[in-house]
């Protein structure tokens, strides 16, 4: 910081807000903190009694506030997303679709370990709607030097930290098991609750089938489904270790890769996830029909994404897992489910 005649002030950075006061029209700031001074700011300044001015001079190797937003935002920003204009070293990324935000964490870390900058994000693998903030970024000198940036980006390697995943998967079968629904003893309440989550993510139930209790019968309405052509298939119920609970088991004898029977998140522990020749099949325990957010809500956006699951995938879910069962549940915005 160096002070010096207001004339000889162009292309330098301002240090600190220059308040313009019109009497009975404004007391506002007229030129903000990190403002860089252009040649028609020279009167201005001037006529509001800046003969001097504190500001940092631009020195070779050293960048201004806004040109160091610039270069964090080219780390950060993926495919379906779009900046919004620069403001004192600040940028923000806003969602161009819906779709699942997926952030890689550890690259996250090193960029922001490198100091004088931040990256702050929505966590990772969150379902979000077009227009929705997903991270912001900042450089915290009014100045910083260009080795800091080239630090960061080499952190940050040769690809997007963010990316933003459009929803690919289109249509679903949901096959109800139990006799009691088979036979009509009871109503199928767990099929609508079950529509209305997959509805949210563009993906219509255009198959439903109640096939009883028998294994043979879900097996086979399982690979009906999956000859019928759709991009996701659901069995609901008879997902415990009771003797007439065979949904794991029919949904394997349908030729399912099982990636997990089991998952650390309550509720939804007894959930199933498998791939049938590539189709995704799960097996949702009733927790799903009663409870507002359950391991159901938690891979759903990744499948609808498009994105594999795996084994590892569902485990690291044992980190925030555990649902608090709040009196008035304010998920989304709460810790269930959230990772990092």
């Amino acid at each position: 910081m160096k002070l010096i005649r207001t004339e000889n002030a162009v292309g330098h950075v301002l240090c600190h807000d220059m308040t313009q006061i019109i009497p009975g029209v404004t007391k506002d700031a007229r030129f903000r903190k990190g403002h860089v001074v252009a040649p028609e700011d020279i009167p201005v300044l001037l006529s509001m009694g800046k003969e001097n001015l504190y500001v940092w001079e631009k020195a070779p190797g050293m960048l201004h506030e806004n040109e160091g937003a610039e270069r964090l935002r080219a780390i950060c920003q993926g495919a379906h997303m779009h900046p919004t204009q620069v403001k004192e070293g600040k940028i923000e990324l806003i969602a161009g679709c819906d779709g699942l935000f997926r952030v890689d964490v550890p690259r996250l870390m090193q960029v922001n370990c490198v100091g004088d900058l931040m990256i702050a994000t929505r966590h990772t693998n969150t379902p979000v709607r077009k227009g929705d903030k997903l991270a912001g970024t900042r450089v915290i000198p009014l100045v910083i030097g260009e080795e800091k940036l080239r630090q960061a980006e080499a952190a940050a390697g040769g690809t997007p930290l963010l990316e933003l995943l459009p929803y690919r998967l289109k249509t679903a079968a949901v096959i109800a098991t139990g006799s009691e629904i088979a036979k009509g003893r009871i109503q199928d309440s767990f099929t609508p609750v079950v529509e209305e989550k997959l509805a949210a993510y563009g993906i219509e139930t255009v198959r439903r089938a109640t096939p009883g209790d028998g294994q043979e019968d879900i097996a086979r309405e399982v690979m009906a489904a999956k000859s019928a052509g759709v991009d996701l298939i659901l069995c609901t119920g008879g997902m415990s270790v009771d003797p007439d609970d065979r949904t794991p088991g029919a949904v394997k004898a349908a030729g399912t890769e099982i990636v997990a029977y089991g998952a650390p998140v309550l509720p939804g522990a007894m959930f199933l996830l498998g791939y049938l020749d590539g189709t995704p099949v799960m097996g949702l325990p009733g927790c799903v029909m009663y409870a507002k957010a359950t391991v159901f809500d938690l891979i759903l956006p990744r499948i609808a994404a498009g994105v594999r699951v795996e084994r590892q995938d569902l485990t690291g879910l044992g980190h925030g897992g555990l649902c608090l069962g709040c009196g008035e549940c304010h998920y989304p915005v709460c810790p269930f489910g959230k990772e990092g």
